[in-house]
């Protein structure tokens, strides 16, 4: 016997499904997908098998998790179902429920939460109800077992007994009328029990419906007449009629067994909610928190500890005292040179921004733990569902501030195809951790470490994303609806210790564990490339007056033209950025080694003033803009890779990327030299072009989506 534990996220599911299991559990994942499949024998009932199906809204099959449930539902047809019910969020999981009661398998309600719903002063009339749905609804405690073991005895004997359970509500004249006609023409072989899904299904247009069905086009066509008639009468298209419809049964239901003692007050959450997200407040106070976040991280209490590494524990500790001691252990001097200049001075140019971005995800997990971040999803949702995206596009931006593998594998559960496409895209746009050297660099090199700079290309990232979003879905290989986005927001809480200090703590370690294998191995390459090199015919090791004869030197010249028009053709900038395709860090230590940044004061404030001497500001953050938003890491090509499942678009995304990047930091460069100093040049015309290409991407109007759905 197979029973399906089915119920909407943080309803207390896992918990549920603990309590009637036990310990006779087996944990693995759905076939395909990432999703967790949990399976157990109920207690006391060794031939019953339970599967907790992931948490779901409803079962339009629209994410994985949905397409998961329903997949199992029609291929493994289950015997029964527990729908586990948030009595705290009545109507929002009636919602599932309406649509599990028309699948016409055995069923019972756990009725979860109830202690809420008292605790509010309100009452619930399970009578009432239970005669209203047609299925016995049982109150459960999942966290303190309670309920668990009756609702197991009344599912076993509902699905011996044979009991079914009826369609709950008729829908509308028109609809109704619609349903009726698409059962007559489409589903008279059908169990009659299953007949009300698939019609109500057909009537949406449901795409997996069709083709499991195997209807005809000549069928199709016959009953969209009744379907675009319904649609006509309500004004609305059919799969809204059909939302609107259940939520208005419920709403009927709920005021006869839903009995409110006390007015509703609005929780802190709420009113909260009322500033953060409000229509005008939303994004200027999201700015103004990530300003703040950047702000302490790269120009307060982050640029305190990391001058306190840099200048302290790096130039007053460690340089000084292993020079003297492999001095003093009369190393040869390109051994010395190898381990001071290049080893420590490539891997310490990067972990000296270790406490900068430890402040940064200390700062981003409270967000995070908080609930304040799932209000940004809901804020950007309203701006990016204007171009096209979806809200659930800013998740794996989100995660991919701290990593942007993860973040490019976030993208997963985004279910319409060119959307998460597109999202893998630009997900990386975003600044990583290992970006973070790289703006504070340039922050302290050409800005006096001005607190403009980091939030700069946080928002530089996001401005990408829309812009990219809207040109992109203005070709055929992108123009499709956005996906629905649902997201249920937390309640406010006061964020555990325990879980900021690890999140803050494991990504800082992945950083440093970068740092100490991948950087090490880079920077030790880059310092024999630009320690050696072919003088007067004889190969040997250079001086620093002849690192312009160096191997690198020449790997440089070869690729550093292709930045002349960005303002940083210079051989040992090209150099650094093509090795920041390895890691994003080595950017950083590759320039420690390469300007010899080991042998300058231990304040390091002669490498900002060698980089200022040789570039202007526009200079620098042009230099900068394309190191943020060109292709990312090998790490995040190869998460690219996996997820595209196709070179030609993992290639297409890597050269749009590069592209883009080479673009904006043209424009950056070229455009800001004319405002600066009035420069200009053939690229400023250029420039000029592109940017008006891009205008003409972005007002361009949208071609019918219909075509491509």
């Amino acid at each position: 016997m197979k029973i399906a534990l089915i119920g909407n996220q943080n309803s207390g599911k896992t918990t549920t499904f603990n309590a009637l299991t036990g310990s006779n559990q087996y944990v693995g994942n759905w076939p395909g997908v990432t999703v967790e499949k949990k399976e157990g024998r109920i207690k006391g009932h060794n031939d019953v098998i339970l599967t907790d199906l992931p948490g779901i809204y409803s079962l339009s099959a629209y994410s994985p998790e949905e397409k998961v449930s329903r997949q199992y539902i029609f291929t493994e047809k289950p015997d029964g179902i527990i729908n586990l019910v948030d009595g705290s969020n009545l109507e929002r999981n009636l919602f599932l429920t309406t649509q599990l009661l028309e699948l016409g398998i055995p069923m019972v309600i756990a009725f979860n939460f109830n202690d809420i719903v008292e605790k509010h002063g309100d009452l619930i009339d399970f009578a009432k109800l239970e005669k209203a749905l047609h299925v016995k609804v049982i109150q459960v405690s999942a966290l303190k077992k309670v309920g668990v073991e009756k609702v197991a005895d009344t599912i076993i004997d509902a699905i011996k007994n044979g009991e079914r359970p009826e369609p709950l509500h008729p829908f509308s004249g028109t609809v109704e009328h619609a349903l009726a006609h698409i059962e007559e023409a489409v589903l008279h072989s059908l169990d009659r029990s299953k007949q009300r899904w698939f019609s109500v299904k057909l009537f949406e247009r449901d795409a997996e419906t069709i083709e499991s069905l195997n209807v005809s086009p000549e069928t199709l066509s016959h009953i969209e007449e009744d379907i675009k008639a319904a649609e006509n009468e309500a004004g609305d298209d059919s799969k809204s009629i059909i939302t609107t419809e259940r939520f208005n049964y419920i709403s009927s239901l709920l005021k006869s067994v839903y009995i409110k003692r006390n007015a509703p007050k609005l929780t802190t959450s709420d009113k909260i909610d009322r500033i953060v997200t409000n229509k005008w407040l939303a994004l200027p106070i999201f700015a103004a928190v990530i300003f703040i976040v950047y702000y302490i991280s790269i120009s307060t209490i982050g640029t305190f500890l990391t001058d306190f590494v840099n200048d302290t524990v790096f130039g007053e500790w460690i340089i000084p005292n292993v020079s003297s001691f492999l001095e003093n252990r009369g190393v040869t001097a390109w051994l010395q040179s190898l381990i001071t200049d290049g080893i420590i001075a490539g891997v310490g140019a990067v972990l000296g921004f270790v406490p900068q971005m430890m402040t940064l995800f200390l700062l981003l997990s409270v967000l995070e733990e908080c609930g304040y971040m799932s209000r940004i999803a809901f804020i950007l949702d309203r701006i990016f569902r204007h171009f096209g995206l979806s809200g659930k596009s800013f998740i794996p931006m989100l995660i991919g501030t701290g990593c942007g593998v993860p973040g490019i594998m976030a993208a997963r559960p985004i279910e319409n195809e060119s959307d998460r496409r597109m999202t893998i895209m630009t997900t990386t746009f975003m600044p990583c951790s290992a970006k973070l050297p790289v703006i504070s660099l340039i922050a302290g090199s050409f800005f006096s470490e001005s607190s403009f700079v980091a939030p700069s290309a946080y928002f530089l990232g996001i401005a990408s994303v829309i812009i990219s979003g809207i040109m992109l879905k203005k070709t055929s290989m992108f123009r499709t609806m956005p996906s629905p986005f649902v997201l249920e927001l937390p309640n406010y809480h006061l964020p555990s210790a325990y879980a900021i200090i690890k999140t803050t703590w494991d990504r800082t370690w992945s950083f440093i564990k970068r740092a100490g294998s991948v950087i090490l191995l880079s920077t030790i390459a880059v310092w024999l490339l630009s320690s050696f090199g072919v003088v007067n015919g004889s190969f040997r090791m250079l001086t620093e007056a002849e690192r312009e004869m160096s191997i690198l030197s020449y790997i440089g010249r070869a690729i550093s033209w292709l930045f002349i028009p960005l303002g940083w053709g210079e051989w040992r900038m090209g150099v650094a950025t093509f090795l920041g395709l390895i890691a994003k860090e080595n950017i950083v230590s590759s320039l420690g080694v390469l300007y010899g940044f080991a042998e300058i004061a231990e304040n390091g404030e002669e490498m900002w003033r060698t980089l200022k001497t040789a570039f202007t500001p526009i200079q620098g953050y042009s230099f900068l803009a394309f190191n943020l938003l060109c292709a990312p890491c090998v790490a995040a090509i190869g998460a690219i890779k996996r997820e595209m499942n196709s070179p030609k678009w993992t290639l297409g995304a890597i050269g749009y990327q590069c592209l883009y990047a080479w673009c904006i930091a043209c424009i950056i460069n070229n455009i800001g030299a004319l405002i600066t100093s009035g420069t200009f040049t053939g690229w400023t015309i250029i420039s000029f072009a592109i940017i008006a290409l891009m205008i003409f991407m972005l007002v361009r109007p949208y071609k019918k989506m219909e075509e491509r759905i």
